[in-house]
C-alpha cells in the first residue's frame, strides 16, 4: 500500500482554519480572508511556496487596510464574535491569538483587547 494520501484528504503540513456556523453571521468575505491567510501563513513549505505565500499575504494585508469606517467595524465585531466562539469552543490558543492580532498582524490598527 502506498503512503501518498488519497486525493480528497487534506497533506500533511496544510494549515486549515476551522470550519464557521453560517449561525455566527460573520461576513463571508472575512471569512475567505482568514482562511487563505491561515493556509498561506501556517502551511508547510512543501505545501505552500514560501514566496509566493509572502506575495498573496502582501496583496492581502493591502487590501484588508482599505477598510475603513462602518467596514472595519463590522470586521472588528465579526472578529469579537469569533475570538468568544474560539474560546467557547477550547480552540488552541495559537488561533486564538491569531484571531485577536489579525488586523494589526496585516497593518489596520492597534489588536482589539476586549
Amino acid at each position: 500500500m502506498s503512503d501518498a494520501p488519497r486525493p480528497d484528504e487534506v497533506p500533511e503540513g496544510a494549515a486549515v482554519f476551522p470550519l464557521i456556523p453560517p449561525e455566527l453571521n460573520v461576513n463571508p468575505l472575512l471569512l475567505c480572508a482568514l482562511h487563505a491567510a491561515v493556509f498561506l501563513s501556517g502551511s508547510d513549505d512543501e505545501i505552500v511556496h514560501p514566496g509566493a505565500a509572502d506575495e498573496a499575504l502582501e496583496y492581502l494585508a493591502g487590501y484588508l487596510q482599505r477598510l475603513e469606517g462602518a467596514a472595519l467595524e463590522r470586521v472588528r465585531e465579526d472578529l469579537l464574535c469569533l475570538r468568544t466562539f474560539a474560546r467557547q469552543e477550547k480552540w488552541p490558543k495559537q488561533l486564538q491569538q491569531f484571531l485577536k492580532t489579525f488586523l494589526a498582524d496585516y497593518g489596520v490598527g492597534g489588536t482589539d483587547e476586549s
